[in-house]
């Protein structure tokens, strides 16, 4: 059986800001802040703790949308500059994030 849900940060990235990984049965799920030293150095650095299920926090400038097709949940917040071309191309696995929004992430 698999151990209950752990956190672990990413460290600081890019001398900027760090993210946190959530292990739970549902697979990895990134929490950004802004993601400021990019989505795709957060997954990269996220992925060597396994395989990356969802995505959820800001992710400010990000647009390589490519990158996140492979995600089961991706929620983007506050500081997201393409938020709606997100939702729009992924409107399966998409939240709306939001303060005071809880997301129950689902076990497989």
């Amino acid at each position: 059986m698999k151990n209950p849900e752990r956190f672990i940060p990413t460290g600081e990235l890019a001398g900027i800001e760090q993210s946190m990984i959530v292990d739970s049965a549902f697979g990895l799920v990134v929490i950004t802040g802004c993601a400021h030293p990019g989505v795709g150095k957060i997954l990269e650095v996220a992925s060597e703790f396994g395989g990356v299920k969802g995505l959820i926090g800001g992710l400010h400038g990000f647009s390589d949308l490519h990158r996140i097709e492979d995600l089961d949940l991706i929620c983007p917040a506050h500081c997201t500059l393409h938020k709606s071309a997100i939702l729009r191309r992924y409107p399966e696995k998409c939240l709306v994030a939001g303060a005071g929004r809880v997301i129950e992430i689902p076990k497989n």
